[in-house]
């Protein structure tokens, strides 16, 4: 049984109904029923979960059904292999795009561009570019909840040639979700996907390293070599080129290439201000310029907390350079409360708006609910502080990052019973002017305040949770 002649066959089939290509779900779904895989065993090949893989299946068996006029599921698939019936199922006629069909030579031609005299030579459809695709860094997501706008936002960016995305949000919101569910959207524009975390902070040239390697599959990354100092290439010395992306570069450009790069606040300095690298991580910030200013296809996309400094000055660059903000969900998250049991359907908005629809902090909460209060969300509710539980040690991740001066900002915002200008700095603050307003940027850089605009007045807050936490 030939499994690359029955991913090429599948391939054609659902791209005549669907218009799209076999994502690498739908790959791992098919390899593995043809290996009697579970679905628990083909979501940890791709990192997801039982319940999603479980749901892409579904569909790629009814769509496999009305292609081929059989009855195709999980558990049947390989009997309907053996009996030959994908290869020689000479009474199914498989539609293509325009509602046109044909058989040729007693097998099922799926995807013909229009149908031909047989004296005209048939060129067959290629073959759907198959990208090499390593996750390993990747972690499992159990949950995704609606963000079409937002994935449709970044498919277009990527179809456009974008060269570095940035997607921002505090720890919870849903960034490596998000970008999980977009690589199968768009998985075919690139030769090969590669997601990496900075959690352990890696140097540049050992990422850069790893990188490489995975582009070349798992082949041994010639040496760098330095020339003399001063020599330069392109504009940089080539000992700072060498160190910052000429060798990753050349990959970019001679295949369209597609880097995630994880948790990048961990190569930020704390207790600084936001996106100062720690001592030695200064060429990352070199590496992101390169990406953005040098001529390639590939595409880099950064999740953070907090936005890298070059990044606000490259998006001037609009075409190679976007940021995407991620902020809280509305009902959607409403599946968790579901999940967790929680009673009292008419006070589930108020949880929602009370912790800003973080998914993470939501989940967290509701545990605490169903635990304290065997899920009545009324008795949660009647304390008359926020009750944060669990979520002090989510938050606190976050304001041990940072300096003094934001710390001095973010007590002051906090304790105002509602959003207030910044037109004069407070004189209670110890901070000049300038250490005012360095402190505000910084920590809307970090999305750790709210910019709330009302009529010409721009107006400043923060969340009530984190007020909440701040005036434990």
């Amino acid at each position: 049984m030939d499994i690359a002649e029955v991913l090429t066959l599948a391939d054609q089939l659902i791209f005549a109904k669907t218009g799209k290509h076999l994502d690498y779900v739908q790959d791992a779904i098919l390899r593995g029923t043809l290996e009697d895989a579970t679905y628990t065993q083909i979501a940890q090949e791709v990192y997801s979960s039982p319940s999603h893989v479980r749901n892409v299946g579904s569909d790629l068996w009814k769509t496999l059904s009305k292609g081929l006029k059989k009855n195709i599921t999980k558990n049947n698939f390989r009997a309907v292999l053996e009996k030959g019936i994908v290869y020689n199922y000479q009474s199914a006629i498989v539609e293509n795009i325009r509602g046109e069909s044909i058989t040729v030579n007693n097998k099922v031609n799926v995807c013909p561009e229009k149908v031909r005299s047989p004296k005209t030579p048939q060129n067959p459809e290629p073959t759907a570019k198959q990208p090499r695709i390593d996750l390993g860094d990747a972690p499992e997501i159990s949950t995704f909840f609606d963000r079409k706008s937002e994935l449709t936002t970044l498919e277009n960016w990527i179809l456009s040639r974008t060269r570095l995305i940035t997607i921002l949000g505090l720890s919870g919101i849903g960034k490596t979700a998000l970008t999980l569910q977009l690589i199968p959207q768009i998985q075919h524009e690139f030769d090969c996907i590669i997601w990496r975390s900075l959690h352990n902070a890696p140097p540049l040239q050992i990422l850069q390293t790893d990188i490489i390697q995975s582009c070349r599959g798992g082949a041994p990354v010639p040496a760098l070599s330095v020339p003399e100092e001063g020599a330069t290439t392109g504009g940089l010395p080539q000992k700072e080129r060498a160190t910052t992306g000429g060798l990753p570069l050349q990959y970019l450009r001679s295949h369209r290439c597609l880097i995630i790069l994880d948790d990048v606040q961990t190569i930020f300095s704390s207790q600084q201000l936001a996106g100062n690298y720690q001592p030695g991580y200064e060429n990352y910030g070199t590496f992101f310029k390169q990406i953005v200013e040098s001529c390639h296809n590939s595409c880099l996309i950064l999740i953070s907390w907090e936005k890298p400094r070059e990044i606000a000055a490259l998006e001037n660059q609009q075409k190679n350079c976007q940021t995407l903000q991620l902020n809280g969900l509305g009902e959607a998250t409403r599946e968790i409360f579901i999940e967790k049991g929680l009673l009292q359907s008419e006070k589930w908005s108020e949880l929602i708006d009370l912790y800003q629809g973080n998914p993470l902090w939501l989940n967290t909460v509701a545990a605490a609910i169903q635990d304290l209060f065997s899920g009545k969300v009324s008795e949660f509710l009647s304390y008359d502080s926020l009750v944060l539980g669990d979520l002090e040690y989510l938050l606190n991740k976050h304001f041990q990052r940072l300096s003094d001066s934001e710390k001095q900002v973010m007590s002051w915002l906090a304790n105002q019973n509602k959003p207030v200008e910044i037109s004069k700095k407070p004189a209670l603050l110890e901070l000049s002017p300038s250490e005012f307003l360095k402190a505000v940027e910084s920590l809307r850089r970090r999305l750790l305040i709210e910019k709330v605009q009302k009529g010409d007045r721009t107006l400043f807050a923060v969340q009530r949770a984190i007020a909440e936490y701040l005036n434990s």
